[in-house]
């Protein structure tokens, strides 16, 4: 019998769309995640200086978290989180593709509510 590993996460069922939200469903999470998919690494200061405001406390639980999961990775495994920058993993560069058609549909569909927005193409 296969020993499951511990998980960071209390998963509320087997849906994967609600697997997917246990971890990615809150707004720091793909924020975290499209900064690196805009910038390549970022460091907790870069992070930090994003326009959304993140506080200091949550980006410290979400990089955590994200690590955990293997979503991001440490560029150097050896240094404190806080001073080192961040990269993301083969998973965390499969989320490329949800981001951009959640930019896109946004877009599309929520300019009537956000004039402001911008396309991402």
């Amino acid at each position: 019998m296969a020993s499951k590993k511990a998980s960071p996460v209390e998963w509320r069922s087997e849906c994967p769309i609600s697997s997917g939200l246990d971890i990615l469903g809150d707004k720091w999470s793909l924020l975290i995640v499209r900064d690196l998919i805009t910038y390549g690494t970022r460091t907790y200061s870069e992070f930090s200086e994003s326009p959304e405001r993140i506080s200091t406390n949550i980006l410290a639980d979400r990089l955590k978290l994200l690590t955990a999961l293997g979503i991001i990775e440490r560029v150097d495994a050896d240094r404190s989180a806080r001073n080192n920058a961040f990269q993301l993993t083969k998973s965390g560069k499969e989320l490329r593709k949800v981001l951009e058609a959640l930019g896109r549909w946004s877009y599309a569909n929520m300019r009537d509510l956000h004039p402001d927005i911008v396309s991402i193409d």
